[in-house]
């Protein structure tokens, strides 16, 4: 696929974008390319590196938050993200298995499908959400922060898969 947005360097990149990219490489040694194409807008960038950092102190447990992750990245159609997220499942302790029934946006734990199957909702018809799914998901046991924090991983993910997805930032095609 042809990139339809091109990376930036932090010398390419304009006020608050260029110091956030310098940041990152400076720290990092290199942004990514997704960061670095939304560079562009430093409000894009800005709030983006916000939420992401903002999302790693949530209470869900990893191993769920990469299943809702590839239930919305399968949705979403981002390769790029789904690649990522499938490597951060399977350093989360993720089977194969798990794994594919995720991407199904379901799980072999009827209190985990519960949950992904209203992220899903969340993605693809927030308006649909109403209280019977809040009160199903208590009944599994999920706390109500969780319950908040699944609004947050939808978001999270929607908005690098729906960048990505803009911006042609998808994985090469497998050779045959």
């Amino acid at each position: 696929m042809r990139r339809r947005l091109t990376a930036l360097e932090p010398e390419q990149a304009t006020g608050r974008a260029r110091e956030l990219l310098a940041d990152i490489v400076e720290r990092h040694g290199s942004a990514g390319e997704m960061v670095s194409t939304m560079a562009h807008s430093p409000a894009v960038l800005e709030g983006y590196l916000s939420l992401s950092r903002s999302m790693k102190r949530v209470r869900m447990a990893r191993p769920i938050s990469e299943k809702i992750s590839l239930a919305v990245q399968e949705w979403i159609g981002c390769g790029t993200c789904r690649e990522a997220h499938e490597a951060a499942a399977r350093a989360a302790g993720l089977t194969d298995l798990d794994i594919e029934l995720a991407r199904q946006g379901t799980a072999t734990d009827p209190r985990e499908a519960a949950l992904i199957a209203v992220a899903l909702k969340v993605l693809a018809e927030p308006s649909a959400v109403g209280d019977a799914d809040v009160a199903e998901l208590r009944e599994h046991g999920w706390s109500d922060r969780v319950i908040a924090e699944v609004v947050g991983v939808v978001t999270l993910n929607l908005l690098t898969g729906a960048f990505n997805l803009l911006a042609g930032i998808q994985p090469e095609p497998a050779a045959d």
